[in-house]
């Protein structure tokens, strides 16, 4: 899918009426939230005594503590209830709660607004199960990664307009509040204007049986995704990116106006360059992925969240500025634009890393339980949330500064990614992948599409370089099992990438039989269980850059486990540093340039009876063409 293709869903039936119904409900949400923490942070007096920056962390934590006690419940329901029909609830729902968050804003009633902040936590919490399950159900495989990157954008755009709207109209003289309580009500019912066109989704499990004990099935719910450990540790993932995002932006209020001296227009400017920036990041995974789940951005992600986390420290001490500015005042202050560059990277690598998650936890949980997994999610997120608001307003009680709170964050932020991705190294293992064809070479693929994305298969390719199965495997929607010789599966450094893919070395059984038969025993397991097993059946590296004979284990495998081969075939890469050719690798590799090109073509699958070496080293052959 093309990057034209990614906006192209705006314009079709099946996805417009949802995005702009999630899109309001998120412009709306915080043009609400963000009125009323403006108006506690510029206008304390006359709403109430209580600590300001008690209220900006508290407040947040309201809305999303539903989410910690409804979540399983509403998975349930999304999985129960066609998904056009619950929208159309939840936007009603939306209404009600607006109407009697005006009354609150007439009534000068902070209580009541913070009712209604509770309220609008539930409206997301019933809706969120349904927004991240609708996505796999309308779309196609290939559309998923950016279809999730145009909803975070949509959301983001929400968030930074709702912001804007709010902290602008709530302190407009001497009709604010009016018009917010107007507003709100109007942008709730557009929201349920666009619901009515969400088409037909029908229900995964009709039949279902509601749990109505939220913390019965909060328990049932958790205990479901833990059986699937890479979608489990992905939804950790995810929560601590929510836990990362509530302690950075729960401080921007006070954070403006106590240390950047400004007006709300200073906060304003803040929040939509952080949200600007996340709607970068989740448009540039489509890119950068190839236009397929690319959990390799992940760990990219969590890196550039530590590195500007740590430099947004640096900013803020060494702002020096003391004169009380508006928005543009604060712009021509010296440092400014590094603060706010700092404040947009944040945003652009939580894109990264936040829209690969989502894609991940879609398409590896269960078809059946996918409301329920999200749901699952959003339980995590609204612990990690509050988690974060008790964290924030525990250390500015300690007298810890607003700065401070963003080292610790950042540095927490790196302790946690590292953990994470030592528990799933497939993570770090699909960044170097990304990484090798993103800057060593340029990789293009040809009908990479024809790698099933379910079941067992056998690929087959000729073997050029000792980077053949990273490439490879960079290439690939899911995770494949490479069998290599075991010489090169023992490469220094290369080893770990080899042993973390759970690569299967293999040995002639000259050197080693009782390594070949393992090896053998291996495959068919791996088969067995659905996998995908990559091979390369010359047996060794080619020393001249033409295709060796094909080795007769590839009939072997397929005698025990008849499945299909799919052959491949890599052209472009003989001569770099890492192919076994005559004279000095670094010669070959710099009459190469940097940035070379090469290709992995795919070709249409071939069924066991078929798949001989001679035929199979045939396919590959025509495949690489004359281009090695």
């Amino acid at each position: 899918m093309s990057q034209s293709n990614q906006f192209s869903l705006l314009g079709q039936r099946r996805f417009a009426p949802f995005f702009w119904t999630q899109f309001l409900g998120a412009l709306n949400d915080n043009v609400f939230k963000t009125a009323l923490l403006t108006i506690l942070t510029y206008d304390a007096l006359s709403w109430t005594t209580l600590d300001t920056g008690l209220l900006n962390n508290l407040i947040p934590g309201l809305f999303i503590l539903p989410f910690f006690l409804f979540s399983a419940t509403a998975g349930q329901l999304a999985d129960k209830m066609e998904k056009g029909r619950l929208a159309r609830y939840v936007k009603l729902l939306e209404i009600v709660i607006m109407g009697i968050a005006a009354y609150g804003w007439m009534t000068h009633h902070l209580w009541l607004l913070v009712v209604a902040v509770a309220g609008m936590g539930v409206h997301s919490t019933i809706f969120g199960p349904v927004k991240y399950a609708y996505l796999p159900q309308q779309l196609k495989p290939q559309e998923l990664v950016g279809g999730n990157g145009v909803i975070e954008m949509g959301t983001f755009v929400g968030i930074l307009l709702g912001e804007v709207v709010g902290a602008v109209l709530v302190v407009q003289k001497p009709f604010g509040l009016e018009i917010i309580a107007f507003v709100t009500i109007g942008f709730a019912i557009l929201g349920w204007v666009a619901s009515l066109a969400i088409p037909l989704s029908p229900a995964p499990a009709p039949d279902l049986k509601i749990n109505w004990n939220p913390f019965s099935e909060m328990v049932r719910n958790l205990g479901f995704s833990r059986r699937n450990r890479p979608v489990f540790l992905s939804i950790l993932g995810n929560s601590w990116f929510w836990f990362y995002g509530a302690i950075v932006l729960a401080q921007f209020p006070l954070y403006a106006k106590n240390y950047l001296h400004g007006d709300h227009g200073v906060f304003v400017l803040l929040l939509m360059v952080f949200s600007v920036g996340i709607g970068v990041g989740s448009l540039l995974c489509e890119r950068l992925s190839g236009h397929k789940v690319e959990i390799g951005l992940v760990p990219f992600g969590a890196i550039g969240l530590s590195v500007f986390g740590l430099e947004l420290y640096f900013a803020s001490v060494s702002y020096s500025a003391t004169a009380v500015v508006d928005m543009s005042g604060f712009v021509a202050q010296h440092g400014s634009l590094r603060i706010l560059f700092d404040c947009l990277m944040i945003g652009v690598f939580g894109g990264l890393y936040i829209v690969p998650l989502f894609a991940l936890i879609q398409t590896r949980c269960d078809p059946q339980h996918v409301s329920r997994t999200i749901a699952g999610m959003n339980i995590m997120n609204s612990l990690f949330m509050v988690i974060a608001a008790l964290l924030a307003m525990v250390l500015l009680r300690s007298g810890f500064t607003i700065p401070q709170i963003f080292l610790i964050t950042a540095i927490l932020n790196a302790i946690v990614a590292t953990y994470i991705f030592s528990l799933v190294p497939e993570f770090l293992m699909r960044f170097l992948a990304w990484m090798l064809i993103h800057t060593i070479h340029r990789v293009r693929t040809v009908n990479a599409e024809l790698i099933p994305k379910h079941g067992a298969a056998v690929l087959v390719c000729n073997h050029v370089s000792y980077v053949d199965a990273i490439v490879i495997m960079a290439a690939s929607p899911r995770p494949i099992r490479f069998v290599m010789d075991h010489r090169i599966f023992r490469t220094p450094v290369l080893s770990w990438i080899f042993r973390t893919a759970k690569a299967i070395p293999i040995a002639p059984a000259k050197e080693d039989p009782w390594l070949m038969e393992k090896a053998y025993v291996d495959i068919a397991q791996a088969l067995h269980e659905g996998d995908l097993v990559c091979i390369f059946p010359e047996g060794k590296l080619t020393s001249n850059g033409e295709i060796n004979e094909f080795k007769g284990g590839i009939k072997k495998i397929l005698d025990r486990s008849p499945v299909q081969v799919f052959p491949m075939a890599l052209r472009g890469l003989w001569g770099s540093m890492l192919t076994r050719g005559s004279g000095n690798p670094f010669h070959r590799s710099f009459k190469r340039g940097l940035f070379s090109k090469l290709e992995l073509a795919v070709g249409e699958s071939i069924p066991a009876q078929q798949a001989t070496p001679e035929y199979l080293q045939q396919r590959v052959s025509e495949l690489r063409g004359e281009w090695k």
